[in-house]
């Protein structure tokens, strides 16, 4: 650990002694792992994983709560001593899309499929809290560990912060202990198993939506004169977003505005009334993100009315920016390179433009998200399936990694002074 062919050298025996162990419990972070994938979900309603879940962390010395809005569960480890809180993070919910991997533990729920590793996170989370059980001597304080429903847009973070999941008890005054730091994992295809990659500042993107309704006048294809054709209005409105975002956004702070969809018409020789064009909007820092609202607006409202169409403009809301707190991050990669060794950590150069409902966690308690590599180390990562991909595959060895890592932060950042 990591898997390759140098072996990693060692000077902690803590941590020498999680790896034992996060490798003596992978029969059952597989055993998990693989059900989870065989009986997705989707969104925030799990009840078949939150069965499994529970399952799992029975007979463990936690305070168990279920979530009533969300198929969310909270377990409070209590150390020996008095403390601060973490939280640590895994995601349980799937993609709604169809499996083509081939593996024998395959999806039996058609269109729907763990393609983006939420059930390693899931399972190596519940490895991490058995594992963290037997260490309650080594803590100062409570670990919290957070399995949490529809992070695939479903905003289940969210919905879990609302039910007070900071609001720790006390177990013996019932007073509220402080969160004052959180961990979590996320696999990817990027990076060769059991390679680990983090940055200060912003790791993720936002993710905002937009929408976009052209209303002219239909008509006869033979007479466009006689009617006023949205259609090469919205085509003109696409081609302009992309030189706005060129022309206008900072290259070193970005934003991607993708078209996903443009509806129109109902035939060939029918001018419509109408047409829509769908997209998302990703932004690594708050004021980029407000300034790309304004200008798709500013964009299609002028193209719009130059032509005479009306226009309606509609922006979607969605994850703010993962940022990861500078000083924990540091934390982190110095944690994650005496667990894997220092050439299995990379130092992220800039964000990812994906998204995380993380980042409300972020948004409340200082920490940071780290990407746990999972592509075997025999596979061209320039051609392996990325996540969300119906052929995607995680190499199971790398839940050891992960399973180390989320135990040896709580030890580490919860260890009596």
């Amino acid at each position: 650990m990591p898997h390759s062919d140098t072996p990693v050298e060692i000077d902690d025996p803590m941590i020498e002694s999680v790896r034992e162990q996060s490798e003596d419990l992978m029969p059952d972070t597989i055993a998990l792992r693989r059900t989870l994938h065989e009986w997705p979900e989707l969104g925030n309603d799990l009840p078949i994983t939150r069965e499994h879940v529970l399952a799992s962390l029975e007979g463990l010395p936690l305070e168990v709560t279920t979530h009533e809005s969300t198929s969310g569960i909270v377990a409070i480890l209590e150390g020996s001593s008095p403390g601060p809180t973490m939280l640590l993070r895994g995601d349980m919910d799937a993609l709604p899309m169809p499996e083509d991997t081939g593996l024998e533990f395959s999806s039996h729920v058609d269109g729907c499929m763990h393609a983006c590793g939420h059930d390693t996170h899931t399972a190596m989370l519940s490895s991490a809290a058995k594992l963290l059980s037997t260490r309650r001597d080594d803590i100062a304080g409570r670990v919290l560990f957070m399995f949490q429903p529809g992070e695939e847009g479903h905003h289940g973070a969210r919905f879990m912060l609302d039910e007070g999941l900071l609001d720790v008890p006390n177990r013996s005054d019932g007073t509220t202990s402080p969160v004052d730091a959180a961990f979590a994992l996320h696999i990817t295809s990027a990076l060769p198993s059991g390679w680990v990659s983090t940055r200060g500042g912003p790791i993720m993107a936002s993710a905002d939506t937009m929408s976009i309704r052209i209303t002219g006048r239909g008509g006869h294809a033979s007479e466009p004169h006689r009617a006023l054709d949205p259609i090469p209005v919205a085509c003109e409105i696409v081609q302009a977003l992309q030189t706005m975002i060129t022309r206008s956004i900072d290259v070193f702070d970005p934003s991607v505005v993708t078209v996903g969809r443009i509806t129109a018409g109902t035939t060939n020789n029918v001018i419509p009334e109408v047409a829509e064009i769908e997209g998302t909007i990703r932004a690594v820092s708050e004021q980029t993100r407000a300034k790309v609202h304004d200008g798709i607006r500013r964009v299609a409202d002028g193209i719009a009315a130059a032509h005479g169409c009306g226009c309606e403009v509609e922006v979607g809301i969605g994850y703010p920016v993962t940022t990861n707190d500078d000083q924990f991050a540091e934390f982190a990669f110095g944690m994650a390179t005496d667990v894997v060794g220092t050439d299995a950590v990379v130092q992220l150069p800039h964000p990812v433009m994906g998204a995380e409902d993380f980042s409300y966690v972020l948004q409340n308690v200082p920490g940071a998200m780290m990407f746990l590599g999972g592509t075997p180390l025999d596979r061209n990562l320039s051609t392996a399936a990325p996540n969300h991909s119906n052929r995607v595959y995680f190499d199971e060895s790398a839940m050891a990694v992960g399973t180390s890592l989320y135990a040896t932060a709580a030890l580490r950042h919860l260890a009596p002074v």
